[in-house]
């Protein structure tokens, strides 16, 4: 009881500030969220995809393969289906390859949604507290220039420590919204190189069954 006494306390004496700054925190908890359990889908539907994909593929399957991979709506789904649909229109490395490059530049900005808002509003909050502090500081000031001589340290400190307030809460919304943005760039960066690799992977895999296909066709003509 007395850490939420305590807590209702300090939110109450650091002023008008303390309300945006509490805002600003929950919409930056609320985009973590969101992006969290969307970075986790995304992950697992990729390995999902990945895991029904490459069997097929590197048994020649490609047929079923696109299907699946059409129906699947992972970024790894579809960047199979690219390529295996780019594959029937020219078998090149080249093509093939450039085709994919489109479709993880295509999964990028889905999986990056969002996220530097974090750090925004991290530097929103850090500001909004020093604002606070400042706004805090001069009403202080103000308000002691008329009083006792005696009371004037007394009412100034008082005052002081109600300012500060503001930039303590402000420091308090901004340390973990910009941890939580890192973790969330890094579990990005994670699925993007995932994607990559299975890009290259399944890529591979066609340019092998393209010169099987070419070397049957040489040695029975």
């Amino acid at each position: 009881m007395n850490f939420y006494s305590s807590i209702v306390s300090f939110f109450q004496e650091g002023g008008a500030f303390m309300f945006p700054i509490a805002l600003v925190l929950m919409v930056g908890l609320a985009i973590a969220a969101e992006r969290w359990i969307f970075l986790k889908r995304a992950f697992q539907s990729n390995k999902k995809a990945y895991a029904q994909l490459l069997p097929l593929m590197n048994e020649n399957k490609f047929d079923e393969a696109e299907k699946v991979a059409q129906d699947n709506g992972s970024a790894i789904g579809r960047l199979i289906a690219v390529s295996l649909d780019t594959m029937r229109a020219s078998p090149r490395r080249d093509d093939i390859h450039a085709a994919m490059q489109e479709g993880v530049m295509e999964s990028i900005p889905r999986l990056s949604k969002r996220t530097n808002y974090l750090s925004i509003l991290a530097n929103v909050s850090t500001l909004l507290g020093l604002l606070g502090t400042i706004i805090g500081l001069i009403a202080a000031f103000t308000a002691v220039a008329n009083a006792d001589p005696a009371d004037k340290a007394t009412l100034l400190s008082q005052s002081i420590s109600v300012a500060m307030n503001t930039t303590a809460f402000g420091l308090i919304a901004a340390i973990p919204l910009l941890l939580i943005h890192s973790l969330l760039q890094n579990k990005t960066l994670e699925i993007v190189e995932s994607i990559e690799m299975a890009g290259v992977k399944a890529l591979n895999t066609i340019v092998r069954s393209n010169r099987r296909s070419v070397n049957t066709r040489e040695s029975d003509a």
